[in-house]
């Protein structure tokens, strides 16, 4: 188990009760439950970020358990179809009293786990499959990518060939550990900072940052959403003395979001890591620096150590190489009783290398619209809009191939210059764009827009 080794190995690794300030060494933390090491199964664990989660996760880590890592606020209509199909032989949920055949065991004084009562393997689980993770885009009952410890671990030692992470650095865990990037931002520190902080709050809670100033977080991460909520409320105004560095993954930023950034991170001498990767390759796949921010056009920088990038020369789809690439999906229990890795991911992204040995991602293939023969890439526009009206975020929509349908939430927007800002950059009539103003986008689980969601609020007003 190289993830735990490593993590172990950091000794001085302290984990730190948001709310509370108590603090647990690694040392006690990772082997607190007694777990049988030879022991097999599956454990689905709803996590919240705080410390019990973190608990369970290291014991489990610590066996041959595999280890569901989900959301505690997960649909309870999800969490029933997905036990329903697995079948787990435990239950970590401290959401609920009770699971329909389990009895709930306590291991300790903090975590009580429901086991299955009358527990009988129904298939061998593949000994790579260490960590499931449901992809960003899933709606419905999670598709679960199956992940080894050694694809976990090479993603995370790439990782640390650049991101500046010491030992003295207090990390929150503001982006859940379910997400990817967020498990990903556990391990890599867990194996290099101080301390990291179990919190359940988010940058739009006043507690986050009374909990920064009284922790002195060392960094931030978060998608392209969190960035503009904070500049929304003016954090790019002013320093926090504490904070070093910040990192986002889950879609590019927005050409005047990013000159704000980059002014930001020069007068107050932080460093900006914006990153490109997918839970299928466990994590993060390209970082671009803080001097990047200023490329005239929003690139994902390189490949990280190890990894490299092909552009399929049919369909300009970026493929990706990389020993952290995943052992495939799981959508039944049978399924766990596999893992293929292949040397190729298809990322499902559109992209180009440009002349200077950087990335740019185009568009998704599945975000390609025809408006009367004309092929219109929705990535592309929203980022015309985006950077024509000063970093507000919009969300272009496809309305059957006959308009473009805009969605913004920031009242003060004047529709008119939407239409007239598509009619001016893509020569395209303002009769076939459709502006709607929304109180507040939906986000998935991961804190990223919830695109599929609102495509299908829209077919009624098609």
């Amino acid at each position: 188990m190289k993830i735990l080794e490593n993590v172990i190995a950091n000794k001085n690794l302290l984990f730190t009760d948001a709310s509370t300030g108590a603090s647990t060494p690694v040392g006690t933390l990772y082997r607190s439950l007694g777990l049988n090491p030879v022991e097999k199964g599956l454990i689905f664990l709803y996590n919240d970020n705080q410390v019990p989660s973190i608990e369970v996760l290291l014991n489990f880590y610590g066996t041959a358990h595999a280890i569901a890592v989900l959301g505690q606020k997960l649909h309870p209509e999800f969490k029933d179809r997905l036990e329903t199909e697995y079948r787990p032989k435990y239950i970590f949920d401290p959401s609920r009293d009770e699971v329909q055949g389990y009895s709930l065991k306590e291991f300790s004084e903090t975590v009580k786990i429901f086991a299955k009562e009358d527990y009988q393997p129904e298939v061998t689980i593949h000994p790579d499959i260490k960590i499931l993770l449901s992809t960003s885009g899933t709606t419905g009952v999670p598709k679960l990518v199956k992940l080894s410890d050694e694809n976990l671990y090479q993603n995370a030692v790439s990782i640390l060939q650049y991101m500046p992470i010491l030992e003295t650095d207090v990390v929150p865990l503001n982006v859940p550990i379910n997400f990817v990037y967020g498990f990903s931002i556990f391990t890599t520190n867990c194996m290099r900072a101080g301390r990291i902080v179990c919190t359940d709050k988010d940058i739009m809670q006043k507690a986050f940052w009374d909990e920064m100033e009284a922790y002195g977080y060392s960094t931030l991460g978060g998608v392209p959403y969190l960035y503009e909520n904070l500049n929304r409320i003016g954090f790019f105004r002013k320093d926090s003395s504490s904070l070093r560095y910040m990192t986002h993954t889950g879609g590019v930023i927005n050409a005047e979001l990013r000159k704000t950034i980059f002014n930001y991170c020069l007068e107050f001498e932080k460093q900006f890591f914006a990153q490109y990767g997918q839970t299928e390759a466990g994590g993060r796949m390209a970082y671009l620096t803080t001097d990047g921010l200023l490329e005239e056009e929003t690139s994902i920088g390189t490949p990280l150590h190890g990894g490299s990038f092909q552009i399929d020369p049919e369909t300009d789809e970026l493929l990706f190489l990389h020993t952290s690439i995943s052992g495939g999906y799981a959508n039944k229990l049978e399924d766990l009783s596999t893992y293929a890795q292949p040397k190729v991911l298809h990322t499902g992204d559109t992209g180009r290398r440009g002349q200077n040995g950087l990335y740019y991602i185009t568009g998704r293939i599945k975000r390609i619209m025809k408006l009367f023969g004309i092929r219109l890439n929705l990535d592309e526009v929203e980022f015309i809009l985006k950077n024509e009206l000063e970093g507000n975020t919009v969300v272009c929509l496809n309305g059957n191939d006959k308009k473009i349908i805009v969605l913004y939430d920031n009242i003060e927007i004047d529709p008119e210059i939407i239409k007239e800002t598509i009619k001016n950059k893509l020569r395209i009539n303002p009769q076939y764009v459709r502006t709607e103003h929304i109180a507040s986008f939906p986000l998935s689980q991961n804190g990223k827009i919830n695109y599929p969601l609102l495509q299908n609020l829209q077919h009624e007003n098609i």
